[in-house]
């Protein structure tokens, strides 16, 4: 359990989060390991069995303070949050984009373009780090793909289509990641992207983190006014949030894998601290989830600079600003929407 960022993360088997007062207690064993006034919160995460007992959901709910249940794999389960966030007067402009093709294709063409640049620009910098001749040449490779991928882009207007290129995007860039990792090679082998459930520790990292960065988007929107669940460019499932989906498109490269390349590189997770359950899912220990949650607040601490808006931020506020950034083109304030590219 831990405090980081105004978020409470409890990962601890058979832990329960209790209310006294205006502030929450964490029991485990009976015994109270750990209590923060409600004011200093503005969100808890809990993973797998950890019960929260109805006075604490009550006391958030009061305090608009949102709850999310995730499994120990990271895997969203539910956000319980105050009812009546979100404008709805912005929303009703977002339904109407949603579903007219032609601004739903602009859409989902940029949030698109802005992935794939950002996984161009984390091949090209792996390519400049690495150590061996082929492993470089392997990365430089994909990258001038990636670059006739954003090429075609252009010409692409429909949304399947644009889902089509992305696709082709998403293999180029994972046939090449493992050239990416340069420490633990041996041990941290992947085979492709996979998941529900991830088969290798690589992908269970991935997962995770995807997992914390979807959470993080998911609240961007909603501050934002916009509704989580409608999106462009993936397709509306009944609980599936498809706009969060969307946001996180641009940071998956940007934030999380190289987060995931830097625990590895810098052998700050270990292959002993992954575990095979039954059927092949491969999941991290506590420990090893502490270390990720660690590394991922520290991460959404440092600070890069904006090239839209022309100001340096923190890594953990850039959904927020896309968000914002979202919400005025779809107001009319700006012509387009630009997505997130941080210079390589």
């Amino acid at each position: 359990m831990d405090v980081q960022l105004n978020t409470l993360y409890v990962m601890t088997r058979g832990a329960t989060i209790r209310q006294d007062h205006q502030t929450l207690r964490v029991f485990v064993e009976r015994q109270c390991k750990l209590t923060v006034p409600i004011h200093g919160l503005d969100s808890v995460v809990v993973f797998g069995m950890v019960h929260v007992t109805p006075g604490v959901l009550q006391l958030c709910g009061e305090q608009d303070v949102a709850v999310c249940f995730m499994t120990e794999s990271g895997k969203i389960i539910s956000r319980v949050q105050k009812l009546g966030s979100g404008n709805v007067l912005l929303r009703r402009i977002q339904f109407r984009w949603a579903d007219d093709p032609l601004a739903r294709g602009r859409i989902a063409r940029n949030l698109v373009a802005g992935k794939v640049q950002n996984a161009r620009n984390v091949l090209l910098r792996g390519a400049r780090e690495a150590n061996d001749d082929a492993d470089r040449l392997a990365l430089e490779r994909a990258a001038a793909r990636l670059a006739d991928t954003l090429f075609q882009l252009e010409k692409t207007e429909d949304v399947d289509s644009i889902r089509g290129r992305e696709g082709d995007a998403a293999r180029i860039y994972f046939d090449v990641f493992s050239h990416l990792i340069r420490q633990q090679r041996e041990t941290f082998q992947m085979n492709g992207r996979n998941r529900r459930p991830p088969l290798d520790p690589v992908n269970a990292l991935l997962s995770f983190v995807y997992a914390l960065l979807l959470r993080d988007c998911a609240s961007a929107l909603e501050a934002a006014g916009l509704d989580p669940e409608v999106g462009f460019l993936h397709v509306d499932r009944p609980g599936r949030p498809g706009l969060a989906l969307d946001l996180m498109e641009e940071f998956r490269h940007l934030i999380a894998d190289r987060l995931v390349l830097t625990l590895i590189n810098r052998q700050q997770v270990k292959a002993s601290g992954f575990v095979t359950r039954d059927g092949g899912s491969v999941q991290m220990d506590d420990a090893t989830r502490r270390a990720v949650l660690s590394a991922w607040q520290t991460r959404k601490k440092e600070e890069v600079t904006h090239l839209l808006l022309e100001q340096k931020a923190p890594v953990g506020r850039l959904p927020f600003l896309q968000a914002r950034i979202l919400a005025r083109h779809l107001r009319g304030d700006l012509p387009a929407y630009v997505p997130c590219i941080l210079k390589n």
